[in-house]
């Protein structure tokens, strides 16, 4: 098993706020690959809608070198200006839907 681990973070971004958002997630995974905190598969980016509501959902996947490396960027103060400034562009959603989710998981072969 690698060590490896697997983002899914998924942001519901205020309806006019799309590409303002995806610059952030560019300068995002800039300031990770800087501090070599991802590996070097690109990540992958998916922007749709939320089922029900219709409002923006976008989704970043991708992979911190380590378990270690994602503890690292929530200390990191250039990691965490740029999440700082995702918050004015993210809203939560009703009962049970944050602004922000972040998942992580490990990619295993089936057989």
């Amino acid at each position: 098993m690698t060590d490896v681990i697997t983002a899914f973070a998924q942001y519901r971004v205020k309806a006019g706020r799309e590409q303002e958002f995806l610059d952030v997630l560019a300068a995002h995974q800039r300031t990770l690959r800087e501090l070599e905190l991802v590996t070097d598969r690109p990540a992958e980016v998916y922007v749709g809608e939320e089922k029900g509501s219709g409002l923006p959902l976008i989704i970043e996947v991708f992979d911190w070198i380590n378990q270690q490396a994602s503890a690292a960027a929530h200390t990191h103060p250039r990691v965490s200006a740029v999440w700082e400034s995702m918050g004015p562009l993210c809203e939560d959603r009703g009962e049970g839907r944050p602004a922000f989710y972040f998942p992580n998981g490990r990619r295993v072969e089936l057989s």
